[in-house]
């Protein structure tokens, strides 16, 4: 596992032994994700739930975002996204938290916001659709700010609440679904740009 472009290129990740407790995103998937938002990181506050080795937020930080927060409830996936942090020179842009992921977004809701979201729940939780609802239930996207979702699940394909569907994509047993926030008209930011 390692960083594929940008200020970090080529660092190496570390991450936690067992599938079952983090099951890292490939590089084949990770590629094909950030080639899908490559126009839509620079400049922009992520967070990354369920964050496990933090792979994703520091990807889109090596690749110009502006900052990160980095959540999983796992003391031992901390201690390793701290380390990658550090690997990477990149812990100055990042806040690096253990904390369930519904306590995070219940204390961030009015308080932050976020222009890229990255949700990779774990496969044996099978809990995307409702940390999307979750989310979407709160106020920390940035209008027009991007979602991205992880999933084995084939069943993101529309738009949930306040989120527009974009596209998705699959990349073996992995499905990865991509979602704007709407405006005030109802039509995302990227939806708009393909018109």
């Amino acid at each position: 596992m390692r960083i594929i472009t940008g200020t970090a290129r080529g660092m190496k990740l570390e991450t936690l032994d067992g599938e079952e407790i983090i099951r890292p995103t490939s590089d084949r998937v990770k590629e094909g994700l950030f080639s899908a938002i490559q126009f839509d990181i620079s400049g922009k506050r992520v967070l990354d739930l369920f964050a496990g080795s933090g792979q994703l937020a520091l990807e889109a930080l090596s690749r110009g975002a502006d900052s990160a927060v980095i959540i999983d409830e796992s003391e031992k996936a901390v201690e390793i996204i701290k380390t990658n942090a550090k690997k990477t020179n990149l812990m100055k842009k990042c806040r690096i938290a253990r904390q369930d992921y519904s306590e995070y977004l219940k204390s961030a809701n009015n308080r932050e916001k976020f222009g890229l979201i990255f949700l990779d729940p774990p496969y044996s939780k099978d809990i995307p659709g409702e940390v999307l609802k979750k989310l979407c239930r709160t106020d920390i996207i940035e209008d027009n700010g991007i979602v991205v979702c992880e999933s084995e699940h084939d069943n993101m394909n529309e738009d949930i609440y306040n989120l527009k569907f974009i596209k998705k994509y699959k990349y073996g047993r992995t499905f990865i679904a991509i979602f704007t926030k709407k405006d005030d008209t109802g039509e995302g930011e990227a939806e708009k740009n393909e018109n």
